[in-house]
């Protein structure tokens, strides 16, 4: 006879189908947000308590789990027994990784030290921990693996937030590394800038730019992908280019694409000859969306080179997504607590923050008053500590070197999935 436990762990492992959140979102209308924001011009956000209605009911914890929403790319590249095929899996799911940014101009809250969330996903064939590792800088490490151990994903991310008038600009600062353990080999690679405009007047929008090298550390093969930011005149706003250097850094093939749409890969000698001729063909949508989703904005279409295939598209969003802060339909499930998880997972996991359920729930009082209360509770837990020279540990991550890069990194130290919680901070 199996045990209460055992069917619980059964149950969490089963597909997630939330498709909307218990209440819309709130309008930001009624809210001065210059008022707010002045006096932070060139400063870091990230040591500014800034108000609730500038979030989404998501912590960055979670908002970082949405990296693992194309999981399908990691398992098409484990499925190639060709090098160069692998790095253009790795390519585009490093592009993928940022997809779920476009019209998302809520901020996810900021984790506690000591916050964690999970997700375990058998449809999509991972697990992810992640956990708030410091405070001061903040840093967030998260580590997935698959669940038949032919993948692991991991990084510690830092993200430098700064308000410049009109707009605020994040840089994700922290090495993310991909690791497949059946051809022995690892990727690096950073995340673009990411800049949400428009914050003061007029309609948020959202650019990524800069430039991100994919390096495959074993054979020495990289990807280099320009994020290009959208120019005087907008006509290059979501643009994705780039090329694949095979080990003795030769151009084999390009990619080009939209972050927000979809990326293509082509021979680069076929590109050249595009470049010259000057023509191509403009790719069409599909006259027909399905009714339960919307499709892209009709200006976000791809000139498609003769020769190219297409490496990743986007999913197209709920219908209600704008209702519910722009939320994808992986991002609609991340905070959803079934009841039988209680127990389960930890008292640290962010499905049981009560400032963010508040704000899911649509009660942005209770919610300004939890985020108020957790702060503080968390500034003094920091100051009793500091006292006793007693230094909050982490309980899932410990500091150490990157052994593909030599960076400075967190690595997850295992024990999380045995169940066993002792000693666990009281955060909420």
């Amino acid at each position: 006879m199996r045990s209460q436990c055992h069917i619980l762990f059964v149950r969490l492992y089963i597909p997630h189908s939330r498709t909307s959140l218990p209440a819309s979102m709130f309008s930001r209308n009624d809210f001065s947000i210059w008022s707010i924001l002045r006096k932070c011009i060139g400063m870091e956000l990230s040591k500014i308590t800034m108000p609730v209605i500038f979030n989404e009911p998501l912590s960055f914890l979670q908002r970082l789990t949405e990296y693992m929403e194309h999981t399908y790319l990691i398992h098409q590249a484990n499925a190639s027994s060709d090098s160069i095929e692998r790095m253009k899996c790795v390519a585009a799911f490093a592009v993928s990784a940022v997809a779920s940014q476009w019209e998302r101009t809520g901020k996810p809250f900021n984790p506690l030290l000591g916050e964690t969330y999970e997700l375990v996903r058998e449809d999509l064939g991972f697990r992810l921990i992640s956990e708030q590792v410091s405070h001061h800088p903040p840093v967030s490490a998260f580590h997935a693996e698959g669940l038949k151990k032919d993948f692991v994903f991991h990084g510690s991310i830092y993200p430098k937030l700064k308000f410049w008038g009109k707009s605020v600009e994040a840089e994700p600062k922290g090495i993310i590394t991909l690791e497949l353990p059946k051809y022995n080999e690892a990727y690096t690679w950073t995340n673009p800038t990411c800049c949400v405009h428009n914050i003061i007047v007029g309609q948020l929008w959202i650019e990524q730019y800069g430039n991100v090298e994919v390096l495959n550390h074993k054979t020495g093969e990289r990807c280099c992908l320009n994020f290009k930011p959208c120019g005087l005149f907008g006509k290059e706003l979501h643009k994705v280019e780039g090329y694949i250097l095979d080990k003795s850094k030769k151009k084999v093939c390009s990619l080009y694409g939209k972050w927000t749409e979809c990326m293509y890969i082509v021979d680069y000698a076929a590109l050249e000859a595009h470049k010259k001729s000057g023509k191509g063909t403009v790719e069409k949508k599909s006259s027909k969306p399905e009714v339960e989703e919307i499709s892209l904005p009709e200006a976000d279409t791809v000139e498609v080179i003769p020769g190219s295939y297409l490496l990743w598209r986007i999913a197209p969003r709920p219908v209600n997504s704008t209702e519910m802060y722009s939320f994808t339909s992986f991002a609609m499930q991340l905070n959803e607590l079934d009841k039988d998880m209680d127990g389960l997972i930890p008292k640290t996991d962010c499905r049981l923050r009560p400032d963010i359920r508040a704000m899911e729930n649509g009660d942005i009082d209770l919610a300004s008053e939890e985020k108020k209360r957790l702060e503080e509770k968390q500034r003094a837990a920091c100051k009793t500590h500091s006292k006793s020279d007693d230094e909050l540990k982490t309980k899932w991550f410990q500091q150490g070197q990157n052994p593909h890069n030599g960076s400075q990194d967190w690595l997850f130290s295992t024990g999380y999935w045995n169940r066993n919680y002792p000693l666990l901070p009281d955060i909420y």
